[in-house]
């Protein structure tokens, strides 16, 4: 009978167990990337399922209470060089694992956002990452309760303790803001991000930290809030540079809202750099084909998914694993759309 099953196309696992010469309990075992199996039973596991061509049913191994090998990811778009570096770090290290992904966009609601992580913990996944939420205090209470991994990427402000990855933001505010300074720069405009998010608030603090230890005081009307995104880059940059007294150099916390001033500035009739400096923060692959090329802070975003993802893996076969929170260097990347105020002669 196991072998009329093999070739009908309704192989089930312990048709695998049978070919295989193991138990029931140690195919499920491999299947679920249980870690005590030893190698060469996995190896003879794995040629089985191959040559039978046996299928998981997903839906009954998670009505079984079994792993589903799916990882949930929540992202507020996907409009942008920044989601898409992230994503790509988070799927070669799924990959990797042979786990797939569930994608959803929350479009920056926070309804949709709850509404989606409590779906997702309902059986769907065995984990969950959430790029850039806007509110997991929201939830994370809960997710904890039912003992449910998650890691957040690239949110700050949530207590060493949390599940997260994230970037020096602070150092990265701090380092591009000096670095405009030093260049002669000390009307220096900057645009905020979203400001319920940490890495918005961390980046502020950084610029603010600069001015202040360079001798320069905090002017709120140099301050413009946007919101990650290029519209909001054009309109702040169109207030700055409606001041009585324009910026020599303008700061955007995200190379999308860069993109925004540089539009500005041409508008305006200004050239980029002589008139006015500007630099962004992410280094998306986009910094380097605009013209000029971007100046900008450079945050690992590919190895920021990785990471998130290696760890939520790390937490789904070990519950019992603590929660922290991991900040992965910044770097300043020195292009052609700054420049010093005035030349050093010779």
């Amino acid at each position: 009978m196991a072998r009329t099953s093999r070739f009908s196309g309704n192989v089930t696992i312990i048709d695998v167990a049978q070919e295989a010469g193991v138990s029931y309990a140690t195919v499920s075992r491999v299947l679920n990337n249980d870690l005590h199996v030893k190698p060469d039973t996995r190896e003879r596991v794995i040629r089985s399922i191959t040559r039978l061509g046996y299928t998981v049913n997903q839906q009954a191994r998670m009505l079984a209470g079994g792993r589903s090998h799916v990882i949930g990811l929540l992202v507020p778009d996907l409009g942008t060089g920044y989601i898409g570096e992230i994503m790509r770090g988070v799927d070669e290290a799924l990959a990797a694992a042979q786990y797939d992904l569930m994608l959803y966009t929350t479009h920056r609601r926070k309804t949709k956002e709850s509404a989606y992580v409590a779906s997702l913990t309902q059986g769907m996944t065995d984990g969950l990452l959430l790029i850039l939420p806007r509110d997991p205090g929201d939830f994370i209470f809960t997710l904890r309760q039912r003992h449910f991994p998650y890691v957040l990427i690239d949110h700050q402000g949530i207590g060493e303790t949390e599940s997260s990855v994230g970037a020096a933001n602070y150092q990265g505010g701090y380092d591009a803001t000096k670095y405009l300074i030093e260049l002669g720069h000390q009307r220096i405009g900057f645009i905020t991000g979203t400001m319920d998010l940490g890495c918005a608030r961390e980046r502020l603090a950084g610029y603010e930290a600069a001015l202040k230890e360079h001798g320069l005081s905090v002017d709120p009307k140099l301050i413009q809030e946007g919101d990650f995104l290029q519209p909001s880059g054009f309109a702040a940059a169109q207030a700055l540079l409606d001041l009585p007294e324009l910026p020599t150099a303008i700061f955007a916390s995200n190379d999308v809202m860069a993109f925004g001033v540089m539009e500005a500035v041409r508008d305006r009739g200004l050239r980029i750099p002589e008139d006015i400096s500007i630099i962004g923060f992410d280094n998306i692959p986009q910094a380097v084909q605009v013209s000029p090329q971007l100046t900008t802070i450079q945050q690992p975003l590919a190895e920021m998914g990785r990471e998130a993802a290696r760890r939520l893996l790390g937490l789904i076969q070990e519950p019992e694993r603590p929660y922290a929170h991991v900040e992965l260097p910044t770097q300043l990347m020195v292009r052609a759309s700054t420049r010093a105020l005035t030349e050093k002669a010779g």
